[in-house]
């Protein structure tokens, strides 16, 4: 039988390349968002997500034996971060609060994943030729139960007779429009990133804009009036 000392330094050895691993898949993702965003999945190449992840190619390959592989995790990871912002559909009957927590958690992945939000875009405005299987699968099946709670809203009373899908679009193209059109954001503010005070003044209207059209009352948000943004 080992010894206590030779297992405590065999899990520390173990747990050593646990940590070395998690930072070079970290790395190597983070790389790859960036290099995907700005060249898409043709433009992108293996070695220049390995040279902006400051790692050798064979490294890179080692985790992610093909460009495939690691484009599919890219969008993986921003998919199923998104999927899991709506959690609040599950937890949650009332409408208001539902939405609102939605609306937020979109708006702040937008801001710590801007990159695996373009990645997306990109893919969608070339048709998805890539990840088409999600779309036809795993959004389709999640969007319609999400679509089935709005409907029970609805019918409850909740909120105004509207399309649930037309809702989740609108949501989709709101919060996402602060990761994709970033730069755009950034020029009309004179050249600055939104501040946090802005970008939470901007949450706030997004929720209350959205609220309000779908008949939800402003009073149940506990959120400051609508400020003018001219």
């Amino acid at each position: 039988m080992p010894s206590e000392a030779a297992r405590g330094a065999t899990g520390a050895r173990q747990d050593g390349r646990t940590g070395i691993r998690q930072e070079n898949e970290a790395a190597i993702l983070k790389a790859a968002e960036e290099v995907f965003a700005e060249y898409g999945f043709k433009g992108a190449t293996t070695a220049m997500i390995a040279e902006r992840a400051g790692l050798p190619k064979a490294n890179l390959h080692y985790y992610f034996p093909t460009k495939l592989a690691l484009y599919r995790r890219v969008v993986d990871d921003i998919f199923n971060i998104w999927l899991k912002s709506a959690n609040s559909f599950d937890e949650s009957d009332d409408p208001v609060e539902a939405l609102t927590r939605y609306i937020n958690e979109k708006m702040d992945i937008s801001r710590a994943h801007p990159m695996g939000s373009k990645v997306w875009a990109n893919e969608i405005i070339h048709k998805a030729p890539v990840i088409q299987d999600y779309l036809e699968t795993t959004l389709r099946d999640w969007t319609d139960s999400r679509a089935a709670v709005i409907r029970r809203w609805i019918a409850e009373g909740k909120i105004a007779p509207i399309n649930p899908e037309y809702l989740l679009y609108m949501i989709w193209a709101t919060t996402q429009h602060y990761a994709d059109f970033g730069h755009q954001i950034a020029t009309l503010n004179d050249g600055e990133p939104l501040s946090d005070d802005q970008f939470e003044e901007a949450k706030r209207n997004v929720v209350e804009i959205i609220l309000r059209g779908i008949g939800a009352s402003s009073q149940a948000t506990k959120q400051p009036a609508i400020r003018s943004l001219a």
